[in-house]
């Protein structure tokens, strides 16, 4: 019966298709990780159902890495040619890509109240605004965490409140759910996963570069700085290699006084001495080979000399064995000096070249190329007439260098769908960074240049703010990954921690970093659904309280003076964290100070 109120609705009917769509929401995620997780490993390609397809598994590529497999959700396209595939036709170049299904995108809501009734479905599903994954600099939209559409700064961070109903699209009482509008209204089987949350998505970046065994170069101690050992290092013979002094002093035989002699003594880097008779002492210089029968070394400081009488004095105890450094004290040959997977610091090489080594086995460090696409970028000058600096390709070279990767310059594609499939398919690094076009603009090429170079997924958006549209993807069995960054700085800078960091780590064969807790003294908004990472500073407690951070302001999409100040990311969880409680921290790649890994300062 429907009258001026509208349909009658059964009470609690809205409720129940929000919690169902949330409850539908939560097992989609579930799955769509969990296969990913499986096929990372090596299962079977999934069908755009989220069924098995039942693909061989593929073998190892020439790096030693096996083969990843990954879930299928490219949506269906039609039968026609498109521009990516080389054919002709007049097909729309994307019509059903979305990396943003997260129902709330930080923004008020600027649209017409909703009557409640089902939206028309145009084949899109919210990926993202464009904006997100558009811009390399700043635009009007900061989106979650940052300002508003309208520019507007809602709290003291940047950061946005939690939305309510209307302002996240939804009508209060309507029965409509954010949720239920990324559904194919034909068929609910076809409504694409939920993205994966921000830990799983680490997850799978980290199992996808742990993909097989990494490959084994040698290189000499001067250049294997920074790289991860890729084998254990044992002891090629015993440390020291013979009896040797600890201390300037003298080297004595049985009890006191002893006689001495005058003369230089004993000295480093000299052959076999005579044995010393009982009751004779002679100076020795640290690091000198100790005669035979010696009892001990008395330092210089605590012995007294005669001259005149010849004799060697006391002044104190002397311990049999006091101030010798024993053959094999250190190690004995052949006994393990450092394990596999040690990166290597300045002391490794120290180590390495005591016990006898002139190179180490070392795995390479990742290749990268990055593709900056965007006509709308300028590589000089002050922004104008719609054109802004391209902020990412001076950034991404020196972070990716700063985990450990080896980076080429970074090329400027602009928004060629033909030249970014050209450089993908003759690339010949470990990973390829992309930044932009992962959204479903008119000009994002990203996705359907991956479908027609028959690439899997193996992340499709996360559930991150700033970042959503970020992916994670591989060519082919023996070719590159490639993470796809949004083209909002920031943004990108989430995709490089999110997906980037654990990646590279994997195929270099050094663990990816892990959060750890720390107090933050300010309330920090979050996202209701989503992940949020703040840029925060560490800051010194005051009057013996405890160290804490500070979140900064500018952290939206497009902001990087927020991050140009932070040493640290908040890893906050959706709904926000109260002042005077623990976040999650993630330390930025040069906030432990260490220029050894040549990456920050190269």
């Amino acid at each position: 019966m429907t009258g001026s109120e509208g349909p009658h609705r059964e009470p609690g009917a809205d409720a129940r298709a929000v919690g169902s769509a949330s409850e539908r929401a939560r097992e989609d995620e579930e799955r769509a990780v969990e296969q990913a997780l499986a096929l990372v490993g090596g299962s079977g390609r999934l069908d755009r159902s989220g069924g098995a397809g039942g693909r061989p598994n593929r073998g190892q590529d020439s790096r030693g890495h096996r083969g990843t497999r990954a879930e299928d959700v490219r949506a269906d396209r039609s039968g026609g040619s498109s521009p990516y595939d080389g054919g002709s036709g007049s097909n729309a170049p994307y019509d059903g890509r979305s990396a943003d299904r997260a129902p709330y995108d930080g923004c008020s809501a600027d649209s017409a109240p909703h009557d409640g009734r089902s939206a028309p479905h145009d084949g899109r599903d919210g990926r993202s605004d464009p904006g997100e994954s558009r811009s390399s600099a700043g635009t009007p939209y900061d989106g979650p965490g940052g300002a508003s559409r309208d520019g507007r700064d809602d709290d003291p961070y940047g950061g946005s409140p939690a939305p309510s109903a209307s302002a996240a699209g939804a009508t209060p009482g309507s029965g409509w759910s954010p949720l239920l509008d990324q559904a194919d209204p034909g068929d609910p089987a076809k409504r694409p996963p939920a993205p994966p949350s921000w830990d799983r998505a680490r997850s799978v970046a980290a199992r996808a570069g742990r993909g097989g065994p990494p490959a084994t170069i040698r290189l000499p101690l001067d250049r294997a700085l920074g790289h991860v050992l890729a084998e254990a290092l044992g002891a090629l013979a015993d440390l020291p290699s013979f009896d040797t002094s600890a201390m300037d002093g003298w080297a004595v035989a049985g009890p006191g006084p002893w006689a001495f002699e005058a003369g230089a003594g004993l000295l480093a880097g000299r052959g076999a001495t005579a044995v010393l008779p009982d009751g004779t002492a002679v100076r020795i210089a640290t690091g000198a080979r100790v005669p035979p029968d010696t009892t001990a070394v008395i330092r210089s400081e605590h012995a007294h000399a005669d001259e005149a009488r010849g004799l060697l004095h006391a002044r104190r105890p002397v311990v049999t064995g006091q101030d010798i450094r024993p053959r094999g004290q250190e190690c004995r040959s052949g006994e393990q000096l450092v394990p596999a997977d040690t990166l290597v610091t300045p002391a490794v090489l120290g180590l390495a070249a005591a016990a006898g080594y002139d190179a180490l086995p070392v795995v390479p460090r990742p290749r990268v190329d990055i593709l900056v696409l965007g006509d709308e970028l300028l590589n000089a000058g002050l922004p104008h007439d719609g054109l802004i600096r391209d902020a990412l390709g001076p950034m991404l070279g020196p972070w990716l260098r700063a985990l450990g990767a080896e980076v080429s310059g970074p090329r400027r594609l602009g928004d060629d769908a033909g030249a970014l499939r050209s450089a993908l398919a003759s690339s010949d690094a470990d990973l390829i960074v992309t930044t932009g076009g992962t959204a479903a603009g008119p000009v994002d090429h990203v996705h359907p240049v991956l479908d027609a170079l028959g690439a899997e997924l193996l992340v499709d958006g996360v559930a991150v703010r700033p970042g959503h549209p970020m992916l994670l993807a591989r060519l082919s069995s023996d070719g590159p990954y490639l993470v796809g960054l949004p083209g909002n700085p920031l943004a990108a800078v989430s995709g490089l921690l999110t997906l980037a960091e654990p990646l590279l780590a994997g195929i270099a064969g050094r663990p990816a970093q892990d959060p750890y807790r720390a107090l933050v003294h300010a309330e920090v908004p979050g996202h209701p659904q989503d992940t949020r990472l703040v840029p925060v500073v560490h800051r010194p407690g005051r009057a013996g309280g405890r160290d804490h951070v500070a979140p900064l302001r500018y952290n939206g999409p497009a902001m990087l003076r927020g991050i140009a100040a932070a040493d640290g990311l908040a890893v906050v969880p959706p709904g926000g964290v109260r002042s005077g409680t623990e976040v999650e921290i993630l330390d930025l790649p040069w906030a432990p100070a260490t220029p050894w890994t040549e990456g920050c300062f190269t």
